[in-house]
């Protein structure tokens, strides 16, 4: 079982599942909030129409409603802090591990090696789950398994509209993932050389890499160990995967020497 929201990541995830499963085997669930887009909801029952599998609805605008009415003097009602959003994914995450308990369904998270990488997620909401399939898949990357699946697949298994659309969390309005993190591209390259080839900061500059952006992730990676040694389990697809090829310290100040 997996929370589908219309994005590439549980798209992909998704179709993984199916694909070494059977149809039969996977369930979603979207959970939408007030800033769910049409588009994304419409693409996620999309795919699970194309893919044959069952899908529950759970919206959470209620239930977040309830937090914000409950935790006045803590939540705000009308400004969307990191806070606030938060609250909303680990709805989610209760949701999912609700059904699990319900049902003995795994949840997978949907994650993947970019977010994981510079702790763009969130303990106890979207990280919640058994395993994650794409935890050790740069987003660069995908976005070329999702290219690849549908020309294989010889059809648009995967609606272009997640293709091509702007990854974002949805959970304030007009939220990107480029308000908080560089072209994933950048970002990726950074981590390549960063977890990957074990390079230090002063020779990923040395590659071309813009100091101020390298600085600033290679800073997020050190700092977001204390959320990935509390990820779920993966599947080993690069040359150094989080978790079973590399562990950082999170005491005593730690800090890589380049």
């Amino acid at each position: 079982m997996l929370g589908l929201s219309g994005g590439i990541d549980s798209t992909l995830t998704a179709v993984i599942a199916v694909d070494a499963l059977g149809k039969d085997n996977v369930v979603c669930v979207t959970m939408p909030s007030d800033f769910t887009s049409d588009e994304t909801l419409r693409d996620a029952h999309l795919l699970a129409e194309t893919l044959g599998i069952q899908i529950f609805d759970f919206p959470i605008k209620a239930i977040y409603r309830s937090y914000i009415e409950n935790m006045p003097t803590i939540l705000e009602s009308k400004r969307i802090t990191p806070t606030e959003e938060n609250i909303q994914t680990r709805i989610r995450g209760n949701i999912l591990m609700a059904l699990s308990n319900k049902y003995g369904w795994l949840v997978l998270a949907t994650g993947n090696k970019s977010e994981l990488a510079v702790g763009y997620c969130t303990l106890y909401g979207d990280m919640a789950g058994g395993f994650t399939v794409l935890k050790d898949v740069p987003k660069t990357r995908v976005y070329s398994l999702s290219r690849y699946k549908n020309g294989i697949s010889g059809g648009q298994l995967i609606p272009q509209s997640i293709i091509h659309r702007k990854p974002s969390a949805e959970l304030h309005p007009g939220q990107l993932d480029q308000d908080s993190l560089p072209p994933y591209a950048v970002l990726d390259r950074i981590i390549e050389l960063y977890v990957e080839e074990n390079l230090g900061l002063e020779e990923i500059i040395d590659k071309g890499l813009d100091p101020k952006t390298a600085t600033a992730m290679v800073k997020k990676i050190d700092l977001s160990e204390f959320k990935r040694s509390q990820a779920p389990q993966g599947i080993k697809v690069t040359s150094r995967a989080f978790g079973k090829d590399i562990r950082l310290p999170i005491t005593s100040m730690y800090k890589k020497k380049s």
